[in-house]
This record gives structure tokens, C-alpha cells and sequence, in this order.
């Protein structure tokens, strides 16, 4: 059976992946939504038929039916690649698409529905809480009044995104920021603002998530450097990640949590206090770990590849009672 993979081209850290699989040669099919109908197609017929579709990318054909699983890394928009692409191509392109992958009976990293929930953030607070984690006290708000009164509690707070990558082309990174002394609220009644009680880290942690597998790597902040460089992702690095051992209170309420989200695949961040308690910061759905294993040798790329390659497991129900394939 194969491997759907749905990603860009240029996707390095999928390469790894395919790497791993041809290597244990396992058949992996490659296609970016964006080239629907331009390179890539699909068929699928219903009535008589079974309703199994058939895709086909570069001229190579595969059977829906006979996907093992699918990896939802980083897809373009479908068809945005065609000849004449448009928001309708774009939204009919994506029905057929995924609508027909769906039916294919493979197991999913992550399942649509799973992973579109997945990326809120308030949500992600939410569910980290419930789970056991600790959480840093966080503020979502429209009313400057209420932003000023939380600032008034906790005197030291960083502001950060909702949503997480500006849309704009190409995608740019917001940084998380600390909140200044003397910042005018005024400007939170334009639009949603995250204020957060900001952690005095002394390391950050990534924690990826693959099925039942936990690898941990742990990043020393610099004792020297400036308070606001709060952002690991711009902060100047004083050190390489390291491979860290994840604590059993950790482990077990992020098996909570992966559990109750429906993942198969979790990039979780957590800040690093010097008690050595982690709070958690976010889960990325698709995060990246190519950064994680160039620095500590570990095989986050094998195991993704051996957990793509296992048999499809029976569906599980979420916590809103909605049935999804099981992570």
C-alpha cells in the first residue's frame, strides 16, 4: 500500500520523510493540491462504482483505496498552480480533493477536521489546561479596559499572535513580544489581542509528538541576554538543542492531550522555569522538527516514516463526539 503525502515542492522536511520511506521502500506518492489541473488529477465515480477514486501526479497513478495513510504537511491552496486559478477553482478543487481522500479509508497526520481545530489557539489553552499542563495566565480581548486591568495583575506580559503566521505573501512570522511599561491599549479594540503572563525562561523546549513517541530537545536561554528576547525563533542562540527527558507528569497529560485532539503528529513548545516546571506555549499541528534533528540526532524523520508505513487503526471519537480516524 502507499503513502499520500500533500505538500509543497520545496518542503525539505517532507524530504526527509520520503528519504526514510524509500529506504524501507515503501511506495510514496508526493502531490501538492496547488497542481490540480495542472500536472495532478483526480477521478472517483459513484452509483455503481465503489467510490474508490483515483489520483494522478506526473503522470503517476495511484488507487485511493490503496493508501496506507496520509500526511498533511504543508499543502498549497488547491489549484492555485492552474492555468486560470480563482477562489472558485480553489474551494471546487479542494471539495473533490479531500472530500474524496476521505473515503479512502487511510489513517491520517493529521486528519483534516482534527487539524483545522487544532490550530486555534484559545482552543489549544483550553485543552492544554484540561489536559494537566500548566498554562501561563492568558488574556484573548477586544476591550482595552480589560487589557489594562490584566497588565495591572501581572506587570510583566508578552503580546503574541491569535492565528500565528501573517498571511501575507510570502507568509511572515509574527515574534512574540514583551508588553512595555508605559503600552496604550487603545488599539485592542481593532482586533483580538493575546496577552500572556511571560514565563522567566531558562530554556525553551520542543517536544515532538509523533503517535505514541515522545523526543524531547531542550535549548538554554543565554543568563546574559536581554529580557525581551522572549522569542526563541530571534532571540541570538548561545547553544545547539539538546536532547532532554520528558518529565512523567508531562508525558502523561500530553498523552491527554494528543489524545482528546485527535493528532497523530504534535510540535509542542513549552518555556522552561527555573524550578524546572515547563509551561506550555502552543502546539503546532505541522510544526517543523528538521531544526530539531540537524541539532540532536534524533529520529524524528524515522519515526514519522515507520508511523506512515504502519496498518490503519479503527476510528476514535473526539471529545465533542465527533467520529475521526484514529491518531
Amino acid at each position: 500500500m502507499t503513502v499520500l503525502i500533500l505538500t509543497s515542492e520545496a518542503d525539505v522536511t517532507a524530504d526527509l520523510v520520503v528519504l526514510r520511506l524509500a529506504e524501507d521502500g515503501v511506495p510514496v506518492v508526493r502531490l501538492d493540491p496547488a497542481d490540480l489541473t495542472a500536472g495532478a488529477g483526480l477521478s472517483v465515480e459513484y452509483g455503481r462504482e465503489a467510490g474508490d477514486g483515483r489520483l494522478s501526479v506526473g503522470g503517476r497513478r495511484v488507487d485511493t483505496a490503496a493508501l496506507r495513510s496520509i500526511w498533511v504537511r504543508r499543502p498549497g491552496d488547491a489549484a492555485a498552480h492552474a492555468a486560470h486559478p480563482s477562489a472558485w477553482l480553489t474551494e471546487e478543487s479542494a471539495q473533490a480533493l479531500y472530500g474524496t481522500l476521505r473515503c479512502s479509508g487511510a489513517r491520517w497526520m493529521n486528519h483534516p477536521d482534527a487539524a483545522s481545530r487544532a490550530r486555534h489557539k484559545p482552543w489549544q489553552l483550553r485543552i492544554a489546561q484540561d489536559s494537566g499542563l500548566a498554562v501561563p495566565t492568558t488574556l484573548i480581548t477586544t476591550f482595552p479596559q480589560a487589557a489594562r486591568e490584566f497588565v495591572a495583575r501581572f506587570p510583566d506580559l508578552v503580546v503574541k499572535p491569535v492565528s500565528g503566521t501573517h498571511p501575507r505573501e510570502p507568509a511572515r512570522a509574527v515574534p512574540t513580544s514583551r508588553v512595555p511599561p508605559d503600552a496604550d491599549f487603545s488599539a485592542v479594540a481593532f482586533g483580538p489581542t493575546l496577552l500572556q503572563r511571560r514565563i522567566a525562561k531558562r530554556a525553551d523546549i520542543r517536544l515532538t509528538v509523533v503517535g505514541g513517541e515522545l523526543l524531547a530537545a531542550r535549548k538554554p536561554a543565554d543568563p546574559e541576554g536581554h529580557p525581551d528576547d522572549v522569542d526563541v525563533r530571534f532571540a541570538p542562540s548561545v547553544a545547539p538543542w539538546a536532547p532532554a527527558r520528558v518529565p512523567g507528569r508531562v508525558a502523561d497529560a500530553v498523552a491527554r492531550y494528543m489524545k482528546r485532539a485527535a493528532l497523530a503528529y504534535g510540535a509542542f513548545d513549552f518555556a522552561e522555569d527555573a524550578d524546572g516546571l515547563w509551561w506550555f506555549l502552543e502546539c503546532n499541528q505541522s510544526g517543523q522538527f528538521g531544526f530539531v534533528e540537524l541539532d540532536t540526532g534524533q529520529p524524528i524523520a524515522g519515526a514519522i516514516a515507520r508511523w506512515l508505513a504502519g496498518a490503519p487503526e479503527r476510528p476514535v471519537r473526539d471529545a465533542g463526539g465527533d467520529r475521526l480516524p484514529a491518531p
